[in-house]
């Protein structure tokens, strides 16, 4: 018998421009990490978010990694950084020599808790840099983190790799740092295939890495380098597709909203069921509808998983906190509860969530099969 249809945790969706400035790319033959796409991709985006300009690179990894170099990361420095996340999030803390230290989340946003943040500090009362990750499309508790950072004249840098297209208190995610990263990977509200954006206000700052992002080419007539250098750009096709993308991302956004709201109207008599928390000082942008399951419920989030997975459907486990993870095991980490009698929230979370299909090209039908899957063990 065949398999029915699969249905994607969350897929790339052309929005039918995109030909338009890849084909404008070959008919000029600006294939390369040069080009008007890119310069056009990298004012839209800075001009859609608000911010002064954005620097298009190869990936939301690179912009990470550039991000940190640009706010003077270095051998030794202490670097905190959201738990909750993805790896990308951490790994250029490694690259540049300098020691992450990992902050839990809070239950009421899943993001960076202030309160683990003021532990950390107490500690470590200089780091050069937070990393503070917008957890699957939602903004972080930016008033009082920004507020502990300042005090400790901390820059920012926001991960706000997941969240194109959310709110904080009427702010556009990307603006809420000193710096802000976006990815455009094949999973992310919009995509390029691969890619990413390092975003902010100092232009000098931000032309400093396109430079770097160039392999550190000095404007001579030979190959001259008075810097280590990256091969980082974004290439001209990716950006093309990336401005057919930006045309489509509001729809995009209305989309995955309006498929969070649906789990959540279906599940709202399960009481083994919560949905990913909603803050009400911003508007996510539903990246990924997640739901947890209660501590005693007999159902597990495997359990879930499999069902789904029998009948040809993709879900996963949130991430698993990077504090928990076998390379980073080794450095400190601060815990929203107390550590002794109580496990993190960020661990808490992992245990009992699941990403559920978020697929902005699923039908209601194709959600209805998900949600009668779930319904089936309750």
């Amino acid at each position: 018998m065949d398999k029915p249809e699969k249905i994607y945790l969350a897929s790339p969706h052309m929005g039918g421009e995109e030909m338009k400035y890849i084909q404008e790319a070959f008919d000029t033959n600006w294939i390369a990490p040069l080009g008007k796409n890119v310069n056009q991709f990298e004012k839209e985006m800075a001009a859609y978010v608000g911010v002064k300009t954005g620097a298009a690179l190869s990936a939301g990894t690179a912009a990470l990694h550039l991000g940190l170099k640009a706010l003077g990361v270095g051998e030794g420095d202490v670097v905190f950084c959201s738990s909750l996340t993805f790896s990308a999030s951490a790994n250029p803390i490694i690259y540049l020599g300098a020691k992450p230290v990992f902050i839990d989340s809070e239950p009421e946003t899943w993001n960076m808790s202030p309160a683990a943040l003021e532990k950390a500090y107490e500690q470590y009362p200089n780091p050069k840099a937070v990393i503070i990750v917008d957890l699957y499309g939602q903004a972080a508790d930016y008033e009082k983190l920004s507020a502990l950072c300042k005090a400790h004249h901390t820059p920012i840098l926001e991960d706000a790799a997941e969240a194109l297209g959310a709110t904080y208190q009427g702010q556009k995610c990307g603006t809420l740092g000193d710096l802000s990263v976006l990815s455009f990977n094949g999973n992310k509200i919009i995509t390029t295939s691969g890619g990413g954006m390092l975003l902010g206000n100092d232009e000098a700052l931000i032309q400093k890495t396109r430079f770097w992002s160039t392999q550190s080419r000095e404007n001579e007539r030979h190959y001259e380098h008075k810097e280590l250098g990256y091969n980082y750009r974004m290439s001209n096709i990716v950006a093309g597709i990336g401005r057919g993308q930006l045309k489509v991302l509001e729809e995009r956004v209305a989309k995955k909203k309006q498929i969070f709201e649906a789990y959540q109207e279906a599940f709202k008599e399960i009481k083994d069921i919560e949905m990913m928390p909603v803050s009400d000082k911003g508007k996510p942008n539903c990246w990924l509808s997640c739901m947890t399951l209660k501590e005693n419920s007999v159902v597990k989030p495997l359990n879930i998983m499999q069902a789904l997975e029998k009948e040809n459907i993709e879900s996963r486990p949130v991430w698993k906190p990077m504090h928990l993870q076998p390379y980073f095991k080794a450095f400190d980490f601060f815990s929203h509860c107390d550590p002794e009698n109580e496990q993190s929230i960020a661990e808490d979370i992992f245990n009992r969530g699941v990403c559920l299909p978020s697929d902005t090209k699923m039908t209601e039908a194709d959600q209805q099969r998900i949600i009668n899957i779930i319904n089936s063990f309750f």
